[in-house]
């Protein structure tokens, strides 16, 4: 029945051959169904006879929600980034939300949500559209109730490179950095702590044996992200020299650069990136001149920006 409220909650024109076989049911059973729907309230309109059909009723009141696993876990990460403050205005809200999302889900999905919220550790950074991972919502709680449970972790992995390999970790967090994913774990294949993009993770499974949980050789788990990321060599070496106080560019860029400090006028901006929408984008925000040393593709970057705002602006 359930099922059957989600396909008639698109308001689309359903045949009863179509709708019974979308439900593997038999047309009796699917009949019996919708009197049932009927009885609880909602408006199902049919058309009888072998061409027969179902719709809901427009103008109708919106039914309860019907979500599956995967679409719930999809509102509460949602919900959640909202409520970290990465869209400005609607925290509490978001918060209050969440609350009232995870109350009225099943014990079953309750318990992956929960694990998902509790176990993810935010940044607060929006990242970039180049940033974007696709991830399945069923590894993102299977790792999240792995972390809750102190319980080992068995996956394969892909490295930077293109290497693949089984890995056993034992998990500590997960951390949500704008669009990407990250597991923060003690790998005991390498002994030691690691960081694993979860685009890069496939196939994780839960092994059934506990550990006592070590000690995190960082602030945080983000904090340990941020610290990995700025150890790899990106594609492109971004060095700016910024005409404003080198506090004023550290609060724009936060920790994902480095800032030397010239005079009380002057920095220089360092940053490692594989996309140069970000660095583009931060030396806008902080409001002062610059002058880009290097690299010359970010030169042609912000020329190109530069074309496209003045034929905005009319000029």
């Amino acid at each position: 029945m359930l099922q059957l409220l989600s396909l008639l909650q698109t308001h689309r024109y359903w045949p009863g051959h179509e709708l019974a076989d979308r439900l593997l049911v038999s047309p009796r059973t699917l009949r019996r169904d919708v009197d049932r729907l009927r009885e609880l309230g909602y408006p199902v309109d049919a058309d009888r006879g072998i061409g027969g059909g179902y719709q809901l009723a427009a103008g109708a009141a919106l039914p309860p929600l019907v979500v599956d696993d995967d679409e719930a876990v999809a509102i509460a990460v949602g919900l959640q980034s909202a409520a970290q403050g990465t869209i400005a205005g609607i925290e509490e809200s978001a918060v209050q939300a969440l609350a009232k999302v995870v109350q009225v889900l099943p014990p079953r999905l309750r318990q992956r949500v929960e694990a998902l919220r509790t176990m993810t550790v935010p940044t607060g950074w929006a990242g970039s559209a180049g940033d974007r991972q696709l991830i399945d919502a069923g590894t993102l709680t299977t790792i999240a109730q792995a972390c809750r449970d102190d319980e080992r972790l068995e996956f394969t992995y892909t490295a930077r490179e293109g290497r693949g390999s089984t890995r056993s970790v034992e998990p500590h967090r997960l951390v949500s950095m704008g669009r990407r994913w990250y597991l923060v774990a003690y790998c005991l294949t390498r002994h030691d702590w690691r960081s694993f993009r979860l685009d890069r993770l496939t196939d994780p499974h839960r092994t059934g044996a506990r550990f006592r949980p070590r000690e995190l050789p960082a602030e945080d788990a983000a904090a340990f992200v941020r610290t990995g990321i700025g150890n790899i060599p990106g594609k492109y070496t971004v060095n700016v020299m910024v005409h404003a106080p080198a506090a004023d560019v550290r609060a724009a860029i936060d920790r994902w650069g480095k800032v030397e400090e010239l005079d009380e006028r002057t920095s220089r901006l360092h940053m490692s990136t594989d996309t140069l929408d970000w660095p583009a984008m931060v030396l806008g925000t902080i409001g002062a001149d610059f002058s880009i040393v290097s690299p010359p593709e970010l030169v042609d970057y912000v020329r190109e920006w530069g074309r496209r705002f003045a034929r905005a602006a009319g000029d």
